[in-house]
């Protein structure tokens, strides 16, 4: 699978949620919900995220962000 950048994904070997942020050779590389360090994955463990985990990433971002953890 080749998602387009800017489609929100999950990385199965992780299970982290991230962000499409391009194609280098045979990787996807993504960046977490909110921002954060790069990571390149296998584009063949990589599958759609659904709504309720981009919603579940959003809220542990901003729950986050209140407690003063990230930026």
């Amino acid at each position: 699978m080749k998602p387009p950048v800017g489609a929100y994904v999950v990385d199965t070997r992780t299970e982290r949620i991230g962000v499409v942020m391009g194609h280098e050779g045979p990787y996807v590389q993504l960046r977490p919900f909110g921002g954060g360090r790069e990571w390149d994955a296998d584009p063949r463990a990589v599958r759609h995220a659904t709504p309720e985990e981009r919603l579940r990433a959003a809220t542990a971002y901003a729950n986050a962000r209140s407690r003063g953890e990230v930026p």
